[in-house]
């Protein structure tokens, strides 16, 4: 049975306790969900902002998942402890597919996860023909499987797992782009012409870590396609569970928190980058990985 992992709690009930200045914790293993941050930022820009990477474990796809289970709940216990958020994000399709369950289970803070973009890529297909570009996990789990026979079996679907886009994604924003080639091959499976001629025409990305590469992917495509972002449909599921901002941005709102469990990471382009995004604050609590 599928799990919703964009469910939260009753919307009625939610909304109704929310503080006038809610604060939204916004979860990823790296940087990826910096992108579904922005689309939530948009829609509820009176609302404080935690960004939290556990860059210390990054990146999730190599833990197995007992592993994965407990090393979210430690972080997150820690996260609700200090930052009290209303409701939390979990941008990150590894550990919404694996944890999310166990979090709802363990907190009463309401969470919204990730779902592969695959029911928004089959309704926009005119071809029949897509690609859900992820990580080698999210391509090989069952929940993906799931999706894409629930939503898209009448379509031709192509699964690209690449191992090395979330890495590219982080260098780039560190300041350290990966040179075309390299990001050109990772994207070439993606583009398939059947012999009936008909070719891919939807691309979905199903990794958070891949919008930050958008521009890039548009520019070394070999023909046009449809670029599906989840981070649009997490940021109405927000504003449903929330309700629409209250009031206007106002100045006394605090600039956003990124907290990060390493830091090894954070250099001049990266908090530069993390300023223009609303969360400059940045803050390192080590929380180093224990894989025994």
């Amino acid at each position: 049975m599928r799990i919703d992992l964009m469910a939260g709690a009753m919307t009625a009930a939610l909304v109704a306790e929310i503080r006038p200045t809610p604060t939204i914790l916004v979860f990823d293993s790296g940087l990826g969900g910096l992108t579904v941050l922005e689309q939530v930022r948009r829609a509820r820009p009176d609302a404080r902002y935690v960004y939290a990477a556990d860059d210390a474990a990054f990146p999730y796809g190599r833990l197995s998942e007992t592993i994965l289970v407990a090393r979210v709940a430690t972080v997150m216990e820690r996260l609700i402890a200090r930052h009290a958020p209303d409701l939390i994000v979990i941008a990150c399709n590894t550990a919404s597919t694996l944890v999310l369950p166990a979090l709802r289970a363990g907190f009463s803070t309401p969470f919204v996860g990730v779902v592969p973009p695959i029911k928004p890529a089959a309704e926009a297909t005119r071809s029949r023909r897509i690609t859900l570009l992820a990580t080698p996990g999210t391509v090989a789990r069952p929940y993906t499987h799931d999706l894409i026979e629930t939503y898209a079996g009448d379509c031709v679907v192509t699964l690209v797992g690449s191992p090395n886009l979330a890495a590219y994604a982080e260098a780039e924003l560190a300041g350290h782009p990966v040179d075309d080639a390299l990001l050109a091959a990772e994207i070439a499976p993606c583009f398939v012409e059947g012999e009936d001629g008909r070719r891919t025409d939807v691309v979905c990305l199903a990794c958070t870590h891949y919008p930050l590469l958008l521009a890039r992917f548009q520019r070394l495509a070999p023909w046009e396609v449809s670029w599906i972002d989840p981070a649009p449909a997490i940021a109405r599921r927000v504003t449903q569970l929330l309700g629409p901002s209250r009031r206007k941005p106002l100045d006394d709102i605090p600039p956003g928190l990124t907290a990060f469990t390493s830091g090894v990471g954070i250099t001049a382009s990266l908090r530069r980058s993390l300023d223009a995004r609303g969360v400059g604050d940045v803050a390192v609590e080590m929380m180093p990985l224990a894989l025994q």
